[in-house]
């Protein structure tokens, strides 16, 4: 059995919890966030807290799926009360980035500059056209935009240029010596 998925979820003030149609509607102050509940868990709301149950006896697959949707709905949660939010560095000569309207421009050492389509749901911000600051209600979508971000030009070991999360660490290669 999940322990974690037992707990119940507590709800802030100005989030409200509705379910339809087998998905889970969560709305809060910064935005709107939609799940798909698991057929095998099953939600009760009340004024202040979310809880899941689950059908252990019938399904071995019920702990997983009651954890996982435990997670959602908490990073939901948090979401709409607070919001998550990524930063991005680019390091390397000649890297920049802006935003332009609904997209981004990024400038990494290629022939041309890469317009890179945000989510409705992602908002960024650049600051002195190298710090990337991406923010969302929606954890998954954020956190897949900034890999995608990432992979457009990922950190390479030898001279750690690249566009790699704010406090990351690269691991430094040696490189090439000279002959002895």
């Amino acid at each position: 059995m999940s322990r974690l998925g037992k707990r119940p979820i507590p709800l802030p003030q100005g989030v409200s919890v509705q379910m339809q149609e087998g998905q889970v509607r969560v709305k809060g102050p910064k935005g709107e966030s939609l799940y798909p509940l698991p057929t095998l868990v099953s939600l009760e709301v009340s004024a202040d807290k979310i809880q899941l149950n689950a059908d252990y006896q019938n399904n071995k697959d019920a702990s997983r799926l009651l954890g996982t949707a435990h997670a959602r709905l908490q990073n939901m949660v948090n979401g709409v009360a607070t919001g998550f939010v990524k930063k991005l560095q680019l390091v390397g000569v000649g890297y920049r980035a802006a935003v332009a309207g609904s997209n981004m421009e990024l400038s990494l050492g290629f022939s041309k500059p890469i317009r890179y389509p945000l989510p409705k749901e992602v908002k960024a911000q650049v600051d002195n056209n190298t710090l990337i600051t991406l923010s969302s209600h929606d954890n998954v979508v954020l956190g897949q935009t900034a890999a995608n971000l990432r992979a457009l030009r990922p950190p390479e070991p030898y001279q750690g240029k690249g566009v790699m999360y704010e406090n990351e660490k690269i691991r430094r290669k040696a490189g090439k010596t000279g002959k002895k």
